[in-house]
C-alpha cells in the first residue's frame, strides 16, 4: 500500500536553510533530521567533533559551522536539500549569500536564550529575502526554560503571527487570527485544510513553531512530519535559468560553482552564459555533482528546484544569475573592519595578492584591495574570529605565513546636499566633457545611477559608457578616501569629438566629474553602528547606561526585574567592539553583551576621524579632480575649484534653494526623510537643519526619563518653568569618611578596608551612571612615607589618593575653591568643619545620611522604570483579539 501511494503522489523537492544565533542547536538539529530521515546510521555531536556536516578541521576544532553545507533527506514524499549555514556573526556574509537559494528556512532558537542580537538580524534578512520560515525552539529539555514566555517573546519581538503548532487544542483559533483568508474559511468550515495552511505559510503570514531538543532527539520527528506535510514545491518555468549562491574549490584545486536550478534542466557539457545570456561569459558545464556532506555523486542532467556544484565555469560570480536568471542583489551585511595584511619580509607582494583574489572570489565580503598610496594589501573582514580562520586558510592554502595589524573601522562617505560636478579630459587629439548631478540618496542605496540627458546632446552610446564608468569601481571621498554611498548620481550633459573621442576620454572626464562634485559637496562621513543586547545584573544599570551614553549610543527603556536587566540599543562599532571584555569585567562575569551590525549612520565624532585618518586628498592623483584643457596645442591641468570657467557646456541645473519645490528642496526633504526625520525645510536654514536633525547628541537619542534641576536650588524644575542657566555638576566624595559612616560600609572595612573601598566606588559608579554628574572619590593617604598624589579611573568616576602630608578634607578645599565659582559643586562628608569650608568656597554639602538617601532614591527610580516598562508589557499580553461574531451585527465582539 505504501509504494503505491509513493507512486501515486509525485515527490516534492524543498531545498530548505537552517539558521540560528550562535550556540542554539542548529547543526545538532541537522543531525537529528538526518537520522531521522535515515540520511545518517550515526548520530554524530558538535562537542564529539563528528557531526556529518562539520567537514572542516576548524569547524571541528571549533565547535561552530564556518561553510554552508549541504546533504539530502528524504521523508514521506519529500525531498529536502537542507543547507547547514554559519551561525556565527563574522561569518553571517556566508549565511547571507544561501538565501537567496532558499525555498523554506527553518530558525532554530535556544529555548534557554530567547530571541538573541543576531537572531533579530536573522529574521530580517529573511523578510528582505522573502523566505516563509518555521521555527524550532531547541533545548527544550534544559531547566529554566518556559514555553509560554518563549512564545510571548517571540510574539514581541519577531511576529505576532508565530504560532505553537504543538497544541492542537488551540491551533486553530490562533493560527485563524493571522489572516483574513485563514480567518474566513476558519468561521465558514470550522476547520482550516492543510493546503490553506501551506498557502500562508509560503507568503509569510504564517510562522509555525515547534518546541524539543535536538540533542535527546524530543520534538524532532513531529517538526519533520509537519514541514513535508506544509511545505509547498515552488513552481518552475521550462527554460534554464539558475542563480549562483557560492564559489569554492575542492581538495584537487577544481574551480565549483553552486548552483541552484530555478528554471528548465541542466545538461552537462551544455554552454551556459551568465548575467541573463551575456554571450561573452558563455561557458561549458564540464560536470554536475550533487554534494552531501563531503561526499558527493555525479550526475547527467540537474532538474528544476535542485542544488548542485558544476565544474567548467570560471567566470561566474555568487550572486548573479545563468541562463533566463537575472537574479543580482548586493548583499545587506557587509564587512566593518579593515586589516592591513603583513607578509615576511622578502615575499612577493603582488603575487600574494593574486593568490588572495582568489579567496575573495569564494567570499566576496573579504574585499581584498591594493592601496596603492599605501604600498599595502588591505581585507576586510566582519570579525576576530573570521581573521583567525582566514589567517589558517592562507597558511593552508598558499603556505604564506601571514599576519594582520590591530584593524580600524571601515568607514563611508555621503553628501548633505545637491550639487553639481565636472570634469573635462582634452590632451592633445582627445576630447570628452561630463557634467553630473550628485544628490543624497535614500539609507542604504549604495550608488543610484541614471541619465537626464537628451540623446539629441549626447549619443546613446556615450550615456551608457559613462555609467558604466560610474559603476565600474569604488569611488572615494575627499574627507578620508574612504568609499562613497548613499548617493544618486545623474548624468545631466556631455560632449563628444567626432574625430578625437574614442572612449578612454570619457573614463577620464567622468571620474574627474564626479570628484570635483564631491570636492565642491559638504561631505558627511558615516560608520558603522551596532545594533546591541545588555544583559547586566540590576544593580549595574546605571553604569551601563552611563557607559552607552559616553558611548553616544542610544538605548530603548531597560526590561527585566530581579537579579537581572536587559538594555537594548544602538551604538557606533569604533566604541563598542571592545565592550564586551569590559561588560564581562565589570559584572564579574554574570553580565553579556551581543552585537550585530545594523548598517551605516553619521559618524558620531567626525571631526576626530579625520584628523587621525590623516588622508591628504590633494596627493591621491588615482582619484583626482582637476580637469584637462588643449591650450596653445598642449595639455594644461585646471585646479578642480578653477574649472568651471573653463567648461565648454553649461550644467543645465540650477540651485534654487528658495523654492522648497525645487530640485534642491525635494533632494534636501529626500535626504531628510532617509535618516528617519521629518519637518519643514527653512530656505535659508535647510542644510543647517538636516545637519543638526542628522547628528543629534547622545542625551536626545537615549529614551531614559532625567530630571533636570534649577541652578540654584537643585531642585527638580517643572515643565514650562523659567530658571537661571543649568551648570555643569561636579560631585565630590570624601571616601574614608563615608565609609565609616555607613553601617554596612563600616562592618566590611573592619574585615578588608580595600573591599569596603572597592564597594562604595561601585555605588558610586552606578549613581553616577544614572544621575550624570562627574564624580570624584577622593582618599587620604597622608600617612604614607614618599607618597606622591595619585588619580585613576574606577570605570566611569575619577579616584584621588592624596599625596603624602595631605588629607582628603585639604584636597577637597582646594577643589571646590577652584572650580565652584564655575560649576555647581557638591561635596559628600559628615565631618562638620570641612562642610563649613564648603559652604565658605561656594559648594553645597551633603551629609552621609543625606546621601545615603539619594543613592536609595536614585536606586529605586532605576527600578519604577524597570516596573513601569513590565506592567506595560503584562497589560499588552492582557489585552484580547477580537474575532468577528457571525451571529451578530458587523460589531467585533471580545
Amino acid at each position: 500500500m505504501g509504494r503505491q501511494a509513493n507512486e501515486t503522489k509525485p515527490i516534492k523537492h524543498i531545498c530548505a536553510g537552517l539558521l540560528a544565533h550562535v550556540d542554539a542547536g542548529k547543526t545538532t538539529l541537522s543531525e537529528a533530521l538526518l537520522y531521522t530521515a535515515g540520511a545518517i546510521r550515526k548520530l554524530g555531536r558538535v562537542d564529539h567533533q563528528d557531526a556529518f556536516l562539520d567537514t572542516d578541521a576548524q569547524e571541528r576544532a571549533r565547535g561552530i559551522t564556518i561553510f554552508s553545507k549541504q546533504a539530502e533527506l528524504e521523508f514521506e514524499n519529500t525531498k529536502i536539500m537542507l543547507l547547514d549555514t554559519p551561525g556565527h556573526v563574522d561569518f553571517s556574509a556566508e549565511m547571507e549569500r544561501t538565501l537567496s537559494v532558499l525555498d523554506y528556512a527553518v530558525l532554530v532558537i535556544s529555548g534557554k536564550d530567547g530571541v538573541q542580537g543576531h537572531t533579530g538580524t536573522l529574521w530580517k534578512l529573511l523578510k528582505q529575502y522573502e523566505v516563509p520560515v518555521f521555527l524550532f525552539i531547541n533545548k527544550m529539555d534544559l531547566d529554566g526554560t518556559d514555553k509560554e514566555a518563549i512564545l510571548h517573546e517571540l510574539k514581541r519581538v519577531l511576529d505576532e503571527r508565530c504560532v505553537d503548532f504543538t497544541d492542537r487544542e488551540t491551533r486553530e483559533e490562533q493560527v485563524a487570527m493571522c489572516s483574513e483568508a485563514l480567518l474566513e474559511e476558519f468561521l465558514e468550515k470550522g476547520s482550516l485544510s492543510q493546503r490553506a495552511l501551506g498557502r500562508e505559510i509560503r507568503q509569510r503570514n504564517l510562522f509555525p513553531c515547534y518546541f524539543g531538543s535536538a540533542l535527546k532527539m524530543e520534538g524532532v520527528e513531529p517538526f519533520l512530519k509537519g514541514f513535508c506535510a506544509l511545505a509547498e514545491a515552488p513552481r518552475y518555468p521550462e527554460t534554464f535559468a539558475a542563480r549562483v549562491y557560492k564559489i569554492t574549490r575542492d581538495s584537487q584545486g577544481n574551480r565549483l560553482t553552486h548552483i541552484k536550478i530555478t528554471g528548465g534542466t541542466l545538461h552537462v557539457k551544455q554552454t551556459v552564459a551568465g548575467r541573463g545570456g551575456n554571450d561573452e561569459k558563455e561557458e561549458k558545464v564540464d560536470q554536475i555533482r550533487i554534494y552531501s556532506g563531503e561526499k558527493f555523486r555525479v550526475q547527467e542532467q540537474a532538474e528544476a528546484g535542485e542544488i548542485c556544484a558544476v565544474t567548467g565555469l570560471t567566470k561566474t560570480l555568487a550572486g548573479e544569475g545563468l541562463g533566463a536568471e537575472s537574479f543580482s542583489r548586493e548583499a545587506v551585511l557587509e564587512p566593518v573592519l579593515v586589516y592591513r595584511l603583513i607578509l615576511p619580509e622578502g615575499s612577493d607582494v603582488h603575487g600574494a595578492f593574486l593568490k588572495l583574489k582568489q579567496l575573495e572570489e569564494e567570499d566576496p565580503q573579504l574585499h581584498i584591495t591594493w592601496s596603492s598610496q599605501l604600498q599595502e594589501i588591505q581585507i576586510q573582514l566582519m570579525g576576530q574570529v573570521q581573521l583567525e580562520i582566514l589567517k589558517t586558510r592562507i597558511k593552508e592554502r598558499f603556505d604564506l605565513d601571514a599576519e594582520f595589524d590591530t584593524g580600524r573601522i571601515s568607514y563611508k562617505e555621503t553628501i548633505a546636499a545637491p550639487v553639481t560636478g565636472a570634469g573635462h579630459f582634452e590632451p592633445l587629439r582627445h576630447y570628452a566633457e561630463v557634467h553630473l548631478l550628485l544628490e543624497p540618496g535614500e539609507r542604504g542605496s549604495g550608488l543610484v545611477l541614471d541619465t537626464a540627458c537628451s540623446e539629441d546632446v549626447l549619443d546613446r552610446n556615450w550615456q551608457r559608457l559613462i555609467l558604466t564608468h560610474l559603476g565600474e569601481k569604488e569611488h572615494t571621498g575627499p574627507l578620508t578616501g574612504s568609499p562613497i554611498t548613499e548617493i544618486k548620481i545623474t548624468l545631466l550633459t556631455g560632449r563628444a569629438h567626432v574625430k578625437h573621442t574614442e572612449g578612454g576620454e570619457f573614463r577620464q572626464a567622468t571620474y574627474r566629474a564626479l570628484q570635483q562634485g564631491l570636492r565642491k559637496a559638504e561631505m558627511i562621513l558615516l560608520e558603522p553602528w551596532y545594533d546591541f543586547q545588555m544583559e547586566v545584573p540590576s544593580q549595574m544599570v546605571g553604569r551601563a547606561m552611563s557607559d552607552i551614553q559616553q558611548m553616544g549610543g542610544s538605548f530603548e527603556p531597560p526590561e527585566g526585574s530581579g537579579e537581572m536587566t536587559r538594555l537594548r540599543g544602538k551604538a557606533p562599532v569604533s566604541e563598542m567592539k571592545e565592550y564586551a571584555a569590559e561588560v564581562t569585567s565589570y559584572t564579574k562575569g554574570h553580565g553579556r553583551l551581543i552585537c550585530t551590525v545594523s548598517g551605516y549612520e553619521a559618524c558620531h565624532n567626525q571631526e576626530q576621524v579625520v584628523s587621525e585618518i590623516g588622508y591628504d586628498v590633494e596627493r591621491d592623483l588615482e582619484n583626482t579632480a582637476d580637469s584637462v584643457f588643449c591650450q596653445h596645442g598642449a595639455g594644461v591641468s585646471i585646479k578642480w575649484d578653477q574649472a568651471d570657467a573653463y567648461m565648454h557646456l553649461e550644467s543645465g541645473w540650477t540651485p534654487a534653494g528658495e523654492n522648497k519645490d525645487s530640485i534642491v528642496g525635494k533632494a534636501a526633504a529626500s535626504f531628510s526623510e532617509s535618516r528617519g526625520y521629518t519637518g519643514t525645510q527653512q530656505e535659508d536654514k535647510e542644510l543647517e537643519r538636516i545637519f543638526e536633525k542628522t547628528y543629534g547628541t547622545p542625551k536626545e537619542k537615549t529614551r531614559i526619563p532625567k530630571k533636570t534641576f534649577d541652578a540654584a536650588e537643585r531642585k527638580p524644575r517643572k515643565k514650562g518653568e523659567r530658571t537661571e542657566e543649568v551648570r555643569e555638576e561636579y560631585l565630590l566624595v570624601d571616601g574614608y569618611n563615608i565609609i565609616f559612616a555607613w553601617d554596612e560600609l563600616k562592618a566590611l572595612a573592619k574585615v578588608n578596608l580595600d573591599a569596603a573601598r572597592e564597594a562604595l566606588l561601585e555605588i558610586l559608579s552606578n549613581y553616577q551612571g544614572y544621575r550624570g554628574c562627574k564624580t570624584i572619590a577622593v582618599f587620604d593617604a597622608y600617612k604614607r612615607k614618599g607618597g606622591q598624589r595619585r588619580h585613576e579611573q574606577y570605570h566611569n568616576i575619577e579616584v584621588v589618593f592624596t599625596k603624602e602630608a595631605e588629607t582628603a578634607d585639604s584636597y577637597i578645599e582646594k577643589t571646590t575653591y577652584e572650580i565652584g565659582k564655575r560649576y555647581y559643586v557638591r561635596v559628600a562628608t559628615s565631618d562638620s568643619l570641612e562642610q563649613m569650608i564648603i559652604l565658605g568656597n561656594g559648594a553645597f554639602k551633603v551629609s552621609a545620611k543625606e546621601f545615603r538617601e539619594e543613592i536609595r532614591q536614585a536606586d529605586a527610580e532605576i527600578s519604577s522604570i524597570l516596573e513601569a516598562y513590565n506592567r506595560k508589557s503584562n497589560l499588552e499580553n492582557r489585552s484580547r483579539i477580537e474575532i468577528p461574531d457571525p451571529d451578530a451585527s458587523d460589531k467585533p465582539r471580545t
